[in-house]
């Protein structure tokens, strides 16, 4: 089987890759090759047992979604994009990557004769917008308040419709925000949710820009990677022509977020977390919806964890190896 991870250099895409390279399969079928592309160079995963290649290259470039599949995958999925934040910052910036980008990749499979592969296609809790319910049930509009969620929100429609025409088979998968993201932070206006955990957790300071009160949706990236992994091997005939799900998460409040780290690792890292609002940041957050209802979801099998202690242990156990900085 030979899988293309389109912005394999990210984090969700490095994770599902790494476990590729563990399982040595997908739905039973042996991995390999893996290609993974993105605008900077891929490390390979240790240990694969599979070919691994990585491509440079910008998928809003006219022909390079064409290379791309030349060798027909079997399995694409499309992580690349530009952050929230960024796309807000950058409006032609945003468009070209998450809009157009996207688009040429779906018709540069439309036009590649008897070719039909699964495509995973990485959307956004951000396709919806204010007024909130209590919870967001399946059928809530998609009224993104964003330019990034309107991006992620066109990008849901053109998936179902070239689903629909049978050009391929498609998966839209909105992914909570995902925290406890490893590394340095990113653009991504949601990354404070992160940052207030792994930098104190690091014995570092972290900066919060929003409110205590702020409540959002999250899950770990550990649970991303199964998002994928399901959403690439499930029966897509259950789905029906909505082919767009949100993923399942956790709503929790910033105040409930920094308790729960106080409950795991103690006062003296939470102390480490400052408060100093950002007007911008606190503007984009507050156009987010916070709390889902995704019956569909786990009614086709996806699973996220069940509170905030569970995603901060997680981060603990797969990244910082079972300890932390008191």
């Amino acid at each position: 089987m030979h899988i293309l991870v389109l912005g394999g250099a990210g984090m969700v895409g490095r994770k599902f890759i790494e476990r590729l390279a563990r399982d040595g399969h997908l739905g039973g079928k042996p991995v390999t090759r893996v290609t993974a592309q993105d605008v900077v160079v891929a490390s390979p995963p240790p240990a694969a047992p599979f070919d691994f290649e990585a491509v440079v290259s910008d998928l809003s470039i006219h022909g390079e979604s064409e290379k791309l599949i030349a060798t027909r995958p079997e399995l694409i999925i499309h992580l690349a994009a530009v952050v929230s934040g960024e796309a807000e910052a950058d409006f032609d910036k945003g468009y070209r990557i998450n809009l157009d980008g996207t688009r040429y990749l779906f018709e540069a499979i439309r036009h590649a004769e008897g070719y039909k592969p699964r495509v995973v296609f990485t959307s956004s809790v951000a396709v919806f917008g204010a007024p909130f319910h209590d919870k967001i049930e399946d059928e809530f509009f998609t009224t993104p308040l964003t330019s990034y969620g309107t991006q992620k929100a066109i990008g849901e429609l053109l998936l179902c419709d070239y689903s629909r025409r049978g050009f391929f088979d498609g998966v839209g998968i909105r992914l909570p925000t995902i925290c406890v993201r490893p590394g340095k932070p990113n653009k991504a206006a949601s990354g404070f949710f992160s940052n207030i955990i792994r930098e104190p957790l690091n014995g570092e300071e972290a900066v919060l820009p929003v409110s205590d009160q702020v409540r959002h949706w999250h899950a770990s990236p550990r649970s991303a990677v199964g998002f994928l992994i399901h959403a690439a091997t499930m029966d897509t005939a259950a789905i029906g022509p909505r082919r767009a799900l949100t993923m399942p998460g956790y709503s929790c409040t910033v105040a409930e977020q920094i308790e729960t780290l106080r409950k795991v690792a103690g006062e003296n890292v939470v102390k480490r977390i400052r408060r100093e609002t950002d007007p911008v940041i606190d503007g984009i957050v507050a156009g987010w919806p916070r709390n889902f209802d995704p019956q569909r979801a786990l009614a086709l099998g996806f699973k996220a964890e069940a509170n905030f202690e569970e995603i901060i242990r997680v981060h603990i156990e797969d990244e910082l190896h079972g300890t932390f900085v008191k």
